[in-house]
């Protein structure tokens, strides 16, 4: 099985995209330059939280600016010789560490910038700029070792200062729009029958990480969050206010209506680790935000598809050895978990509680219009974007609601669960595959979302469809957040998932059977 797709070559219309891309990015830097870099607001991908055209600037005099954006040069180089992957994917981990600590630059500074706006362009923008040149420049020289050296990759170096615009909207809509380019499905087929499962079965689970520290974490003020980066007031509606949005999709004649579900836990044992082993493999904190696993014990950094074959699983059916992780949620309660000093914690400023989920739900669905097939062992699927506050919501695919209001789904905003309701977060993965590799390079195109009627695009195969739903007992009120990069600024929209399939062949055998003959299986 190939893990990736023989494509070495940058297409025509790519190299126009990078074209235009540079002219972007330097208009920003002249901005920059002129002294002007507080009023760009520049979106470096798909449709900016506002529903702006790609790669739209609009001048903002006045604004306060809250976080860094970058062009996200995974996004821009799709086409990667399979050769050239192990060292692209460092080069990318090491662009993010260099985001990572111009934002902490720009951070500490935001004051003294809003007062001297040159100081961004000669402290923070301009020595990243050079960072990513260089790297950038290392990614088109392994690119042209195997094929062609994409043109214009240069263009993806300048970032700007932009400001936080997620005040406006009302954070509410179908669940799954528009969440890989491909279609954009509406997952209510997904979120529908992976809603209102067990609700307050072993609720009210404790968390044990995390008391004893040192409350707060340098004193942020109101609005700011625990670690002074998010999230904001304007972050979190009440989900009563919210209209119902979820549609179910209609059953056509073929449709496969069965289900598996398998019980992997809920984290219990607290396997935490700040790594990526699908985006940054060999890379230590290359998520520089923590993940909940469950399922396979052996995930890490460096774990390979042997490390994981052979790990030891929470499964309860030991046939599942998968592996299923997402970002940590945490209180915002002035207390700090243990790694309030460590990297994907504290040092990236993800502070506050850890709290483990009083429920995990993983269930797998079928098509509604025809059979599945089976997943071939270890396809690896990201669902959601973990930058989509800079990047847009191309690639979103959050989905939080509360208990009891699972009809009403949100993607650019936290719940506001009333009393006696409990936070929900639900990940519909995509349910189509390209039939040949199971990975990509930009750990995307290999697999897709089903069109508005139901059928995978051309060239696709429908699989089982992974219904994650994640359940927390939280505090009333908006206190609470979820881990991400720093840049991101803990918003919503950036939640996400991750899934490695490590089924054994009879299972997943026993997965399809079920799913097509319609019926309900554990």
């Amino acid at each position: 099985m190939r893990r990736t797709a023989r494509t070495p070559r940058t297409s025509r219309k790519k190299r126009s995209s990078l074209a235009n891309r540079a002219i972007a990015a330097s208009a920003a830097l002249i901005l920059g330059g002129g002294g002007l870099v507080a009023v760009n607001v520049y979106a470096s991908a798909g449709e900016g939280p506002s529903g702006s055209a790609p790669n739209a600037r609009t001048q903002n005099a006045g604004r306060q600016m809250s976080t860094i954006d970058c062009p996200d040069a995974g996004n821009e180089l799709p086409d990667v010789p399979e050769q050239a992957r192990p060292e692209i994917d460092r080069e990318l981990a090491a662009m993010d560490t260099q985001i990572t600590d111009a934002y902490r630059q720009f951070a500490d500074r935001k004051e003294q910038i809003s007062r001297d706006p040159g100081l961004a362009e000669n402290a923070v923008l301009g020595p990243l700029r050079n960072k990513r040149t260089a790297s950038l420049d290392r990614i088109g020289i392994a690119i042209g070792r195997a094929g062609e050296r994409p043109q214009g990759i240069e263009g993806l170096a300048a970032c700007s200062l932009r400001a936080d615009d997620s005040g406006s909207g009302s954070g509410s809509g179908n669940p799954g729009d528009g969440s890989n380019g491909d279609g954009g499905q509406d997952n209510g087929q997904g979120q529908d029958q992976g809603q209102n499962q067990g609700q307050g079965d072993d609720q009210g689970q404790g968390d044990s990480q995390g008391n004893g520290q040192d409350p707060g974490n340098g004193g942020q003020g109101p609005g700011q969050g625990q670690g002074g980066n998010g999230p904001e007031p304007s972050d979190f509606v009440d989900i009563q206010s919210v209209q119902p949005n979820v549609q179910r999709p209609r059953q056509r004649r073929g449709a496969s209506r069965g289900t598996f579900t398998t019980d992997c836990g809920r984290n219990e044992n607290g396997k935490f680790n700040p790594d990526n082993v699908i985006v940054a493999p060999g890379v230590s904190n290359g998520a520089h935000h923590m993940h909940d696993y469950i399922g396979n014990q052996a995930n890490d950094a460096f774990a390979g598809d042997d490390d994981l074959a052979n790990g030891a699983t929470t499964c309860r059916n030991q046939g599942d050895r998968s592996t299923y992780y997402w970002p940590v949620l945490r209180l915002q309660n002035g207390q700090n978990a243990p790694d309030v000093n460590e990297d994907g914690g504290g040092k990236d400023q993800n502070v506050g509680e850890i709290r483990t989920p009083s429920q995990v739900t993983l269930k797998f669905v079928g098509s509604p219009v025809s059979r599945v097939t089976a997943m071939p062992r270890f396809l690896r699927i990201i669902t959601g974007d973990a930058k989509a506050f800079t990047n847009g919501d191309a690639n979103a695919n959050a989905s939080w609601s509360c208990t009891g209001f699972e009809n009403r789904q949100l993607k650019d905003k936290y719940p506001i669960c009333p009393e006696g309701s409990q936070v929900v977060r639900t990940f519909a993965f995509q349910n189509c595959w390209d039939g040949q590799n199971t990975d990509s390079a930009n750990h995307r195109t290999h697999v897709a979302f089903a069109q508005p009627d139901g059928r995978c695009p051309s060239g696709f195969r429908a699989v089982p469809q992974l219904v994650q739903r994640i359940v927390y007992d939280v505090p009333p009120g908006p206190g609470f957040a979820v881990d991400s990069f720093p840049e991101q600024l803990h918003k919503p929209i950036t939640d996400h998932g991750d899934f490695i399939n490590v089924f054994d062949k009879q299972l997943m055998k026993k997965m399809v059977r079920c799913i097509n003959d319609g019926r309900r299986c554990r």
